[in-house]
Parts: C-alpha cells; sequence; structure tokens
C-alpha cells in the first residue's frame, strides 16, 4: 500500500524565482468522489494513472502506475472538466524536495508549493519564498481546481 503525507502551501510569488527548467503536466480526472480520485496526468513524455483514497488530515493512501503517454492522451479525453495545466519545478531544500507548481489555463495565477513527508510531524526547512500553508483546504486539491478553477473563485 503506498502512503502520501503531503503539505501544501501558497508561494510568494515576489520571492521565488525558477531556478532550472520545469517539467509541463496535463492532468485529468476519471473520478472526483470524496471517498477516492482517479488521475490521468501526462508529466514531460510520460503517462501516469493515479488512485487517491480520501484524505486523513494531510495523509492518504496513494497508488501510482507509469502508463503509455498515447493511453494517457486519449484518457485525458475521457476526463470530468476540466483539464489541469501547470509546470512543475523542483528545488531541495535540506533533506525534502519541493515541487512548485504554476498553474495557467483556467488556474492562471495559482502557485503553489508541495513537500512529502515520511510522517506526519516531520520537521522540515521553511523557504522564504512560502506563503500561507493550504494543506487542509479542500480549494486547492487539484481535483477540486479542475472543477472550480482558481479564476472563478
Amino acid at each position: 500500500m503506498g502512503l502520501e503525507i503531503e503539505r501544501k502551501f501558497l508561494v510568494r510569488k515576489e520571492r521565488w524565482k525558477a531556478k532550472e527548467e520545469g517539467t509541463r503536466i496535463a492532468q485529468g480526472y476519471l473520478c472526483t468522489h470524496p471517498e477516492r480520485t482517479v488521475r490521468v496526468r501526462i508529466k514531460g513524455n510520460c503517462g501516469y494513472l493515479t488512485v487517491k483514497g480520501k484524505n486523513n488530515g494531510i495523509s492518504r493512501k496513494e497508488f501510482e502506475y507509469e502508463i503509455p503517454a498515447t493511453d494517457a492522451e486519449e484518457l485525458l479525453q475521457l476526463c470530468e472538466p476540466s483539464i489541469i495545466e501547470k509546470v512543475r519545478y523542483l528545488e531541495r531544500i535540506g533533506g525534502h524536495t519541493w515541487e512548485i507548481d504554476v498553474f495557467h489555463g483556467k488556474n492562471e495565477g495559482l502557485m503553489l508549493a508541495e513537500i512529502e513527508l515520511r510522517y506526519e510531524n516531520e520537521e522540515f526547512l521553511l523557504p522564504e519564498w512560502l506563503g500561507d500553508e493550504v494543506s487542509e483546504d479542500s480549494r486547492y486539491y487539484n481535483s477540486s481546481l479542475s472543477r472550480t478553477p482558481y479564476t472563478e473563485w
């Protein structure tokens, strides 16, 4: 069983600058039921199918499988509206890797940083470009952003 323990923060746009080239991501949802989500993602040239369980605080079950990119492209056509478009940047700080997502399309203007942890109360360094924590604010879940985009808030 896979377990994802993740914290999510807003990014202070004026304090963060990309240090390297990011990776384009397109993702959609085949299912956004409160008990589970089924996501299709194209990240760079690779496809992925991911099943996530219901959030329990900052933890939830997660199972991710690489699939052919051509299959992912076809599955995106079956997804619920709308497709999430973003560019992901990685930054190594301390012993952790931060994923900084710069959203485009219907979520233009939103920037989020995520960190995956080994256990819920694990300590980590807070970069100076972090804003408010939104880990438990469901509006910032990608599945929610696909249904109610940031530009419509």
